[in-house]
């Protein structure tokens, strides 16, 4: 792909961040991933039903796992679990060659780093970490 890896667009994604602080409430998950050592918390705040209310992070990654993130918080309300596990299960085949891009308000900017392996943990991180957040796991890795 001839488009920059990090560009004006991720970086205001990456700064985004700023606009989702941790929640007092909700199911809370962090992990790490291992290839690149990115780190996230995410707190999760859903109704009795299972639908996400609201997203809380704090990210120690890349550019483009901060971004993911963003993207993850911005577009996470009103989803539920099974739309978040088919958005990682989406994005993980994409990465792999196995499917279409996904289905994801904004992921489109992430394109370029489909030629990165070693960035695509960090991108798969929030995703992974909302999924076990709502899941109930109660997870630190």
């Amino acid at each position: 792909m001839s488009a920059p890896l990090y560009n004006r667009d991720i970086l205001a994604l990456a700064v985004a961040n700023a606009d989702y602080p941790l929640l007092d409430a909700g199911q809370r998950a962090s992990l790490r991933a291992p290839l690149c050592g990115s780190r996230i918390i995410v707190d999760v705040d859903a109704d009795a039903a299972g639908t996400v209310r609201a997203v809380g992070l704090h990210v120690e990654a890349c550019a483009l796992g901060q971004a993911s993130a963003a993207l993850l918080a911005r577009h996470a309300p009103g989803r539920s679990l099974a739309d978040l596990r088919a958005a990682r299960d989406a994005i993980a085949g994409w990465f792999a060659g196995e499917g279409a891009a996904p289905d994801w308000p904004g992921f489109d900017l992430l394109a370029p780093a489909r030629d990165y392996p070693a960035r695509h943990g960090a991108i798969l991180l929030p995703f992974d970490a909302a999924v076990a957040a709502l899941a109930g796991a109660d997870v630190a890795g």
